[in-house]
């Protein structure tokens, strides 16, 4: 994308039939929504596993930590919408994928032999955890990976909500990122793993509905929750902007960077709208 965008360029209108999250603080959606709210507090020692329990267990071992928490967290969205991963269009949205694995390769390649293992190779690079979702749940539906620095969630949003109307299907989103061993870690920090995904569909005619247009600008200060402190500048976490709309009813819209100069304006549709 390239100059300004503007709201009349895009006016897009989805469903979103199933949601999951994992973080620590934030270990499912039933939790986030209470801490959302208000009604229960952040408590970042609430941890959970979110590898996938549908594969069996020698499966799940030889997924990375990015292939285990992508497929873990879209199958739960799924599986709240009732929906078919076999036939469900996917969109995987990161900014820096695999960091233990970059580190590992970065080691090997300082050593003297160079000894780069393949695997390791394969494991690294952007669409490792979309290539695992394919092959674990042997789906041919088309599938995005796609990379904004601090900017992926809303570039994924956009891509996914584009995709459900073009294409008159459900699509499911999945943003994800985890930390970094040093010194990766000192040039930019993860502070923890974190994860969200959500399955968004053509027909916003019933259930919880968003409007996606563009705006100008820089993000403005609003009344809606933001991420915890103890989440830092986490680029999956600028997703609970968007999740606040859907759990907390005094929250009706909010603005997302998804382009240097232009915002993503993404609103709560209201019942009959």
């Amino acid at each position: 994308m390239n100059g300004p965008l503007h709201a009349t360029e895009v006016g897009l209108k989805v469903g979103v039939a199933g949601v999951s999250i994992c973080a620590n603080g934030l270990p499912d959606w039933a939790t986030a929504i209470e801490v959302l709210c208000g009604r229960a507090p952040f408590d970042p020692s609430r941890v959970r596993d979110p590898s996938p329990a549908a594969l069996p267990a020698n499966e799940r071992r030889r997924l990375p930590a990015t292939a285990r928490m992508a497929i873990g967290l879209g199958l739960e969205a799924l599986q709240a919408a009732g929906a078919d991963p076999a036939s469900t269009a996917t969109v995987f949205a990161s900014c820096g994928s695999d960091g233990a694995i970059t580190h590992q390769i970065c080691e090997a390649l300082a050593a003297r032999p160079v000894e780069v293992s393949p695997t390791r190779f394969h494991n690294s690079v952007h669409n490792a955890p979309a290539g695992y979702w394919s092959i674990a749940l042997r789906t041919h539906a088309p599938s995005t990976s796609l990379c904004a620095f601090e900017d992926s969630f809303a570039a994924g949003l956009l891509e996914a909500a584009v995709q459900a109307v073009t294409e008159a299907s459900a699509v499911l989103l999945v943003a994800y990122d985890l930390p970094y061993p040093e010194p990766l870690a000192a040039l930019w920090s993860v502070p923890s793993p974190f994860g969200v995904a959500l399955l968004l569909t053509p027909d916003p005619g019933h259930g919880l509905r968003l409007a996606i247009d563009f705006a100008a600008g820089s993000k403005a200060a609003g009344g809606q929750p933001v991420a915890p402190d103890a989440l830092g500048r986490h680029p999956a976490a600028a997703s609970l902007d968007v999740l606040a709309l859907l759990a907390v009813p005094t929250v009706e819209d909010t603005t997302l960077r998804c382009h240097p100069g232009a915002m993503l304006r993404v609103r709560r549709m209201p019942d009959g709208g």
